[in-house]
């Protein structure tokens, strides 16, 4: 893992402000959203948050919404 990625996940979510992806499903499939410092993001499962998240650098979660909006991901 590059040195900003190991920043990245030394940060504390403990208070983060979670919110539901306005594109999760009306099923109770939802994806949580945090913002972190420096523009950074991380997202979770809703349903197990114990499992942890993922985080995003500013750059990666551009190009990752990119990526979801130009269908990448179907």
């Amino acid at each position: 893992m590059s040195a900003a990625k190991d920043e990245l996940y030394a940060l504390d979510v403990a208070d983060a402000r979670w919110r539901k992806s306005s594109k999760s499903l009306s099923t109770g499939d939802c994806v949580q959203v945090a913002e972190l410092a420096g523009g950074a993001v991380a997202v979770r499962d809703s349903r197990h948050p114990e499992r942890g998240d993922l985080r995003f650098t500013p750059q990666e979660w551009t190009a990752f919404c990119a990526g979801v909006r130009d269908g990448e991901f179907d």
